[in-house]
């Protein structure tokens, strides 16, 4: 018989639910602090209903939406974890992005770049000069 809708799951009924392996929902609870199941004797776990709603949604934005750990754990901060359970209430649409940063993927390649801050302009222009210089003193003693 199959479990209710509100049924606690172990380990291995939430992970086959998520289709990920068990070892990376306990990696998951290393990365994000609002991973919680309950733990029994021994260290068993259980996920209640609203656990595996927020791990699909952590699924869903690191596997299908490619953020990374540090992209999830800044949008876990910026707008809650009601956020982490709507990425995953729809497997079907993109989630939406919160304000763009380092962390996340990369607008699509149809869409204008936002304007670049003129003083990190300059660090970029100079890095770049930096990077040239060292590529001329290597391509030097490549010659020798």
């Amino acid at each position: 018989m199959a479990k209710g809708p509100e049924a606690f799951r172990t380990i291995s009924e939430a992970a086959a639910e998520l289709n990920v392996p068990q070892h990376v929902l306990r990696f998951w609870e290393t990365k994000f602090s609002f991973i919680r199941p309950m733990k029994r004797a021994g260290g068993r776990r259980f996920y209640r209903p609203q656990d595996v709603a927020v791990l699909r949604g952590v699924r869903r934005l690191l596997h299908d939406e490619g953020y990374t750990i540090k992209g999830v754990q800044r949008l876990h901060k910026e707008q809650g974890v009601k956020r982490l359970v709507a990425a995953g209430l729809d497997a079907a649409a993109p989630a939406p992005h919160a304000a763009a940063s380092e962390f996340e993927p990369p607008p699509p390649a149809s869409a204008a770049p936002p304007p670049m801050r003129p003083d990190r302009r300059e660090r970029l222009l100079a890095a770049l000069a930096d990077l040239e210089a060292a590529r001329a003193s290597l391509d030097a003693l490549l010659a020798r």
